[in-house]
């Protein structure tokens, strides 16, 4: 499942592609939807809350998207559309007028909401690290709140902290050199809160970073997974920018 860092750089290549422009064309191809209308309205701007992904219109309406296992979006330029085969496949289609269209993919969550009610959908999420709202110590009051659980399952409930999923909780893990079933009261909380904030941080903003954690950026080298349970004396090898500080 896309983690908090590439749904945050999908919405970058949405803003890149329509924000500011009025569709031309405008399909949701979901049975709940089913005759919405699109076609007229100015994409405002690609907001995220973890893995959530909003796009406002300028009617005071949000379409809000979870890609969850499947999902994906995918931008063409000026005049080209997708293979026909992937037809079958579109669920979100955005065609800014004389500009690019993009489509969006087997997306399992497709829904069309007011602006004003997108707490209905985002607000049981924890904090995000990269919103401007980010909030550290709400963060850590809410992973704390459960002190018998383990680390692990508290990295990954999206209503303590959002945007993780098992690639940076495990390497966080990894990083602080405990194990991902270790209990949330035997975990330093607000040093891992720090480490996560800078790691999703860093991935999404630092160009050429996306989830790279080892240091190397070549195929196959970007991202180290521990064989088996972490350790201290493997976490205390340096193993990317971020990580050393």
């Amino acid at each position: 499942m896309p983690e908090g860092d590439s749904v945050w750089l999908v919405a970058r290549k949405l803003d890149a592609a329509l924000t500011g422009r009025r569709l031309a064309a405008g399909e949701l191809r979901v049975a709940s939807l089913v005759g919405a209308e699109l076609v007229g309205r100015t994409v405002l701007e690609n907001d995220t809350h973890g893995k959530h992904l909003l796009t406002r219109f300028d009617d005071g309406q949000t379409l809000h998207t979870h890609l969850r296992m499947d999902g994906s979006w995918t931008v063409v330029r000026p005049g080209r559309s997708l293979p026909r085969n992937l037809d079958p496949d579109i669920r979100v289609l955005l065609a800014a007028e004389g500009g690019p269209t993009a489509y969006g993919l087997l997306i399992p969550v497709v829904e069309l909401i007011p602006t004003t009610s997108e707490d209905q959908v985002i607000g049981h999420l924890g904090p995000d690290p990269l919103r401007a709202d980010w909030d550290a110590e709400t963060a850590v009051a809410r992973l704390s709140a459960d002190p018998t659980r383990a680390i692990s399952a508290a990295l990954l409930d999206q209503r303590g902290m959002a945007g993780l999923g098992n690639l940076w909780v495990n390497e966080l893990c990894f990083l602080r050199g405990i194990s991902p079933w270790t209990p949330v009261d035997e975990v330093d909380v607000p040093a891992l809160v720090r480490l996560a904030a800078r790691a999703l941080r860093h991935s999404a903003k630092v160009p050429g970073a996306f989830q790279v954690t080892t240091g190397h950026n070549r195929r196959g080298r970007s991202i180290g997974w521990p064989a088996g349970p972490t350790t201290r004396a493997a976490a205390a090898r340096p193993r990317s920018r971020w990580c050393r500080r």
